[in-house]
């Protein structure tokens, strides 16, 4: 071969001509930071040229913070007004609706985890909670918790392609195509995928391991900062090659 034969780089990852992507961290219970970061995505928007703009809520919307009620009822509209809003399942909306939709032995566990503020949010009564039944927990979950959440939160996909991003809660097992990944997996691999500097055959967008800051990684970008304890809700904005963070 000669030695002047040229180099070729491969292409950055994209998003597909004409649409521009915003993906939501983990929002566990914090309407309020909802709210603002999606103030703040639609102001940005604005100042773009007009695209077919869209927003992934990146899973765990429930747990820990104040208003999972709210955050539920927000992402079930599928619209932020001015972009439609899509929603993929994380490992907490996995444990409500096992927690309030099997036989309650899970219950105890997901208070431990952030449950008792969900439950208190959709109007559960502080006593019941305190007093540990978890048959009584879970009759008075389904008493106030809608069917139709349940159901919605049931059906929640697992992931989101867009052109060479891959939108999903925690992650992928490395070495494993994307189209044979375990939805498990998906809700709540850590350390296989986070260690990892495989190629998985698009960027991965994901939540579910909390970072101070923003993690850009080759391989994928990792958006959880903790938002429930930091005050600090993460967006990345994704248009063409270029990316930009939006934060509360």
């Amino acid at each position: 071969m000669s030695g002047n034969s040229p180099i070729i780089t491969p292409d950055p990852p994209s998003i597909p001509e004409g649409r521009r992507v915003y993906a939501i961290g983990d929002v566990h219970g914090r309407m309020d930071l909802l709210d603002r970061l999606i103030r703040m995505i639609g102001d940005d928007d604005t100042r773009r040229p007009q695209l077919e703009t869209e927003i992934i809520l990146l899973g765990d919307l429930v747990d820990r913070g104040p208003d999972s009620a709210g955050v539920v009822a927000r992402a079930m509209t599928g619209s932020a007004g001015f972009a439609p809003l899509h929603t993929l399942m994380g490992n907490h909306e996995e444990q409500l609706v096992d927690s309030v939709a099997g036989d309650g032995e899970m219950i105890s566990a997901w208070l431990f985890y952030g449950g008792r503020e969900t439950l208190q949010s959709f109007g559960v009564p502080e006593q019941i909670i305190a007093s540990g039944d978890e048959t009584a927990m879970m009759r008075a979950a389904r008493a106030v918790i809608p069917s139709d959440v349940i159901r919605w939160l049931r059906a929640l996909p697992m992931s989101r392609r867009i052109g060479d991003y891959l939108f999903v809660h925690a992650g992928v097992r490395p070495g494993v195509p994307l189209d044979e990944q375990d939805p498990v997996d998906m809700r709540w691999i850590r350390r296989e995928f986070l260690e990892s500097e495989a190629d998985h055959g698009a960027v991965v967008v994901h939540g579910h391991s909390i970072r101070p800051e923003v993690q850009m990684c080759p391989n994928r970008i990792g958006i959880d900062t903790g938002a429930y304890a930091s005050d600090r809700l993460t967006a990345i904005g994704l248009e063409g090659a270029r990316r930009w963070v939006l934060q509360t």
